[in-house]
């Protein structure tokens, strides 16, 4: 009997995670996908969570940061108790709050493998989802956010040399390819199909790329410079996914 009890207290955990996505599960269940610093990517029944009754079923709400239970399964692990930490109540504002929500988890639900560790990327993505919901720089804070998951999942933009002739860029309009994640030197992407990268716009990605929070914060971008630093690193996210994220085409539309 003891062995026994022994075994099952194994098979149940405890973490801190955000929810990153969730949908219906059989006639009253949901599964659940959470992102958790000791875990990593988590996906996780929660029963019962749609039945009216339930308390669980608003500790499970996107974007909410929480202290979970969840036992160990064949296939699902299953979420037996939930506590909100952080609701983040600002990012259910308006819609364009919602999207940058969503595309801030869909990027870490997208990225990461079931069970692969990532701390750092946990804590980027909570100081995230806090910036958006105090409305601290938004849009600098999502440039901010997509340079550095990048760089956390090993997919860090070399913005120094030409990926081609591996000189150092001299201060000038540039390429930029997808491909190879890398800039391209004026000279040797002149007859390519790549993209152009402007000094301006490769200047705010070296700044993104280097400095910490406090200092990006205080950038102020014209809209030319934001939009088209933007939609670089979103060509670049979309390559590596081999499709735009859903959230993009969201925050598009509204």
């Amino acid at each position: 009997m003891r062995v026994a009890v022994s075994e099952r207290r194994l098979r149940v955990y405890r973490t801190d995670a955000v929810v990153l996505n969730r949908r219906d599960w059989g006639e009253a269940d949901r599964l659940v996908t959470l992102f958790s610093p000791a875990y990593g990517k988590i996906r996780a029944v929660a029963p019962g969570a749609r039945k009216p009754q339930t308390r669980k079923s608003g500790h499970l709400e996107l974007f909410t940061r929480g202290h979970f239970v969840l036992a160990r399964g064949r296939t699902f692990d299953k979420i037996t108790q939930a506590e909100t930490l952080d609701y983040f109540p600002n990012l259910r504002a308006n819609l364009s709050s919602v999207g940058r929500a969503a595309l801030v988890c869909e990027l870490v639900d997208r990225f990461v493998e079931e069970g692969d560790e990532n701390p750092p990327l946990y804590d980027l993505l909570v100081r995230t989802l806090g910036r958006l919901n105090a409305n601290d720089a938004p849009d600098v804070a999502l440039l901010f956010y997509l340079s550095h998951l990048l760089a956390l999942v090993g997919y860090q933009p070399n913005l120094f040399r030409c990926a081609v002739c591996g000189q150092l860029l001299r201060p000038a309009d540039h390429f930029f390819s997808v491909e190879e994640g890398s800039v391209v030197c004026a000279t040797c992407g002149d007859a390519l199909p790549l993209h152009s990268v402007s000094l301006p716009v490769l200047k705010v990605l070296r700044f993104l790329q280097a400095e910490a929070w406090p200092r990006v914060r205080r950038l102020r971008l014209d809209t030319d410079t934001y939009r088209r630093a933007e939609g670089l690193l979103q060509a670049y996210v979309a390559y590596l996914l081999e499709r735009e994220p859903r959230s993009v085409r969201f925050l598009r539309e509204v």
